[in-house]
């Protein structure tokens, strides 16, 4: 999934949400969500998924000791 179908969902997701709607239709594909609560969470999914692939691979940490003498 690239960048931009993330950023579609998530218009999708937010459009659905204000305008009182449930249901998200997208590549050809229909979601109905039960509450408020399920359509919030998909989209802080969404946006997370957002954050983390414009974010990148991030920093890699490698700990290590050194022992005082």
């Amino acid at each position: 999934m690239t960048l931009d179908d993330l950023k579609s969902r998530h218009s999708a997701l937010l459009t659905a949400r204000y305008s009182g709607t449930r249901s998200v239709s997208y590549d050809g594909k229909t979601v109905t969500y039960g509450t408020d609560a399920e359509l919030a969470a998909a989209i802080g999914d969404i946006e997370r998924r957002i954050a983390t692939f414009e974010r990148g691979a991030g920093r890699i940490l490698r700990p290590y000791a050194v022992k005082d003498l």
